[in-house]
């Protein structure tokens, strides 16, 4: 093979090294020549998996560039042996099949474990993979960057819950119909005064297993009613959500406690949304069929979170007296130009308008994704788009700049403009957002209609792992959303 230095007019990527399976010598060839263009000094190339998993025992190529349709060994096959072998290199899958397929076999390598990059169809495009062999070099420098791995403690975790070091982020929801901030998501976050920031995924784990959950959970609950009379006497009656771990369900003291705090500070219920699990709701069905039964009989908000990822939705709409529909991210990613997407979140739309419930978009990220929401009759959203999880004074500053003058008719912020067509950027918070315009009179009336039949939804945060060019590199198996789709499929 002859090598060609890359001129200055082409785009480089710094990753060095790429294995190219493939068993047609010209799809092959014409691949290694994008990847050269790219500027990558060392290409390894091989006609089937059998020959790729043999180059694989003496080199160790960043990126595996691999096809479906092979002799000998074809790509689902060699995925599985690449995941018992243990190869933590991110891979693109490529073929001239449709779409649907190359989709069904990068859920089946992020199933496996397998850091997968992204799908593309033959004939390659260069601009795609340029921009896939980017995302795989800043995930790479995100795994080099030191992060702390000194194990945490229950007891460490049982201080910081008694010394009030767990404090309470907020992410603002929002009312894509009249795009008026509706309310916020209260979440958990922990600075350990050594350790520094203690991922969720870290300590929440913990807290389930320690039994350190309820003390944990009842703190934010607190933190978060204290927060709702501060901004009531300043005339701004937002709803706040709060997640119910599934081990608290087991609890026969749940309702009491819940309530037992609304009204001792004298909050009203209809204020507060309790977020719950599908999967919480298989584990103990009575008890949980109890507690939240009374608590929306006290006119608590019951939001139904993560829907469409559990095993029997329907059940749960049907028995449980939900006022919300949380819909699940990953059918937001690829929302766009994925069909199947839009049908389900269509019918999920249209099932919960029928049954008086309000749904949310979780983890809308896009002005297109938002744009196809409002189209679907979405009613609410929350995600990096509008604003990441805020502590308190940052989450203050973005309501100010990002509210109509209250009154005591009009107390909810609006949110300035995310109008049909592109809106202009500007700065907020260190990233860019969409500068917004106020709603219209009759908008905003819709806005602040109080809580009833008609409930909203609350949406979870995206993690910070979730954004970004790197959000694809999955290699826990879990769907973080769709996949990069090249050539026609963007």
């Amino acid at each position: 093979m002859t090598y060609r230095e890359p001129t200055n007019d082409m785009e480089t990527v710094a990753i060095d090294s790429v294995l190219v399976a493939d068993d047609s010598i010209v799809q092959r060839a014409d691949v290694v020549r994008v990847c050269r263009e790219l500027g990558i000094p060392r290409i390894y190339e091989a006609a089937h998996g059998l020959e790729a998993l043999a180059l694989l025992e003496t080199a160790a190529p960043a990126v595996l560039i691999l096809d479906l349709e092979m002799p000998t060994m074809d790509g689902p096959v060699l995925l599985r042996r690449l995941s018992e072998r243990g190869i933590r290199a991110p891979i693109i899958l490529m073929s001239s099949r449709d779409r649907a397929l190359l989709r069904a076999v990068y859920h089946l390598g992020s199933a496996l474990g397998l850091s997968m990059l992204g799908i593309t169809q033959k004939p390659l495009n260069r601009a795609t993979l340029a921009r896939m062999l980017h995302r795989a070099d800043s995930a790479e420098a995100q795994r080099d960057t030191p992060h702390p791995t000194a194990e945490i403690g229950v007891n460490d975790l049982r201080a910081a819950i008694e010394d009030d070091l767990i404090s309470v982020h907020y992410q603002p929801q929002i009312d894509i119909r009249t795009l008026t901030v509706h309310g916020v998501e209260a979440l958990a976050r922990w600075t350990h005064p050594t350790l520094g920031v203690i991922a969720p995924d870290r300590f929440i784990p913990l807290a389930e297993q320690s039994g350190l959950i309820h003390d944990l959970t009842l703190k934010v609950l607190h933190q978060a009613i204290v927060q709702a009379l501060r901004w009531s006497a300043q005339d701004i009656n937002l709803r706040i959500a709060v997640n119910l771990s599934p081990v608290l369900l087991d609890r026969a003291d749940l309702f009491e406690k819940i309530v037992g705090l609304q009204q001792s500070y004298g909050i009203a219920a209809e204020r507060i949304v309790i977020e719950v699990t599908e999967s919480s709701l298989l584990q103990n069905v009575t008890e949980a069929l109890s507690a939240l039964s009374r608590l929306r009989l006290r006119g608590f908000g019951l939001s139904l979170d993560d829907y469409g990822t559990g095993f029997s939705s329907l059940q749960q709409l049907a028995r449980i007296p939900f006022s919300e529909l949380k819909i699940d991210r990953s059918f937001i990613r690829g929302l766009c130009h994925r069909e199947s997407l839009r049908i389900m979140v269509r019918s999920t739309v249209s099932m919960a308008n029928e049954l008086g419930l309000a749904t949310v978009a979780e983890g809308v990220s896009a002005e297109d994704e938002l744009h196809l929401l409002q189209e679907l009759g979405c009613t609410h959203a929350q995600g990096w788009l509008f604003a990441k999880a805020l502590p308190i004074d940052e989450l203050t500053q973005w309501l100010q700049q990002n509210q109509i003058e209250g009154t005591s008719r009009s107390p909810v912020p609006a949110v300035r403009g995310l109008c049909a067509i592109r809106p202009p950027v500007r700065m907020l918070a260190g990233r860019e957002v969409m500068e917004l315009r106020p709603p219209s009179p009759d908008q905003t009336s819709e806005a602040i209609r109080p809580f009833g039949s008609h409930s909203t939804t609350v949406l979870d945060e995206m993690s910070s792992s979730q954004i970004g060019p790197s959000a694809l590199l999955n290699s826990s198996g879990t769907f973080m959303g769709d996949p990069e789709i090249g050539h026609d499929g963007r």
